[in-house]
Order: structure tokens, then sequence, then C-alpha cells
């Protein structure tokens, strides 16, 4: 029943979540004691921001009805990927669905707790941010990037050595 690589999964997505909600708490707790924004770099700040919308800021939820019609899709797709993760062909999908789990679980539970995500890592150069992010979005974007190789590369390559 539980694979090597569904375990692999699943502990990924508790790394991330727990990362991702470690970071948020340690972020609120430093800007709610009144300390200012961190340098951290020259390319990379540490703010506090509350995305009520989607990616990018997309889709800006007001309303509560806005709120739980974005918490409504966020447990429909979550749901979505624990069952791609439960299905994954080999472990790097495993684990890539795990990345896209936990993050969508750790943003899923902001959305749930402040009606909006905690962002607060603001990358920029030359003049110009970047929408700003948090751990959970850099899982799933990691994840995404990575199962895309793995399906366009990867895969096809071991169909083509099969053939």
């Amino acid at each position: 029943m539980f694979t090597t690589n569904r375990i692999s999964g699943f502990l990924t997505t508790i790394l991330v979540l727990a990362s991702d909600l470690w970071s948020k708490q340690s972020v609120l707790s430093w800007f709610y004691h009144g300390s200012e924004s961190i340098e951290v770099t020259s390319f990379l700040n540490i703010i506090l921001a509350f995305n009520r919308g989607v990616s990018f800021g997309m889709f800006h939820a007001d309303s509560p009805y806005g709120v739980y019609a974005l918490l409504t899709i966020a447990i429909v797709l979550s749901a979505l990927v624990g069952n791609w993760l439960w299905h994954a062909e080999n472990r790097l999908q495993s684990l890539c669905f795990g990345m896209i789990l936990g993050g969508a679980l750790g943003n899923l539970y902001d959305r749930a707790t402040y009606g909006a995500v905690v962002d607060f890592l603001d990358v920029h150069a030359l003049g110009y941010h970047w929408y700003t992010f948090n751990i959970a979005d850099c899982g799933i974007v990691i994840g995404a990037v990575l199962l895309l190789i793995d399906l366009v590369f990867l895969t096809k390559k071991e169909e083509t050595s099969n053939d």
C-alpha cells in the first residue's frame, strides 16, 4: 500500500509544509513586534505582504465569499495533487507532487487562518521587484518545473528506450 515513492512524496509534503509554516510564523512574529524589513542581500529583502488573490495577486478576493471560493478551489486542487502523488510513476514524480502539495497546503492554511496568503520574499534587481512570494510558492514552482522536465524529457526517454 505505502510504497517507497509514496512515502518519499508524503515526507516531502510534510517538509515543505513545515518549512513554510515555520518561516511564515517567524516573519509574522518579526513584523508584529515592530521590526522593519530586512535586507538579506543586494537582491533579496524580507518584507510582509498579504496576498488576497491567487498567483501574482490575480483574482483578488476581498469579500468573504471570494475567500471561501478560493479556499474551495484550493481544497479541490490539493485533493487532486494528493491523488496524483498516490499514483506517481516514479520517485521524482512523487517528490514533485509532494513539493506541490506541501506548498498548496501551506497557502491553504494561510487563506483559512488569515483570509490571505502571507508572502515575504522580495527579490529585486536593477530597480525592478518580482512578485513577493513564500516557501510554499517555491515548493509549488520547483515541483512543477521538475515535473515538467520529468514528463517531457525523462519519461519520453524511458518510453523511447523501451520501444
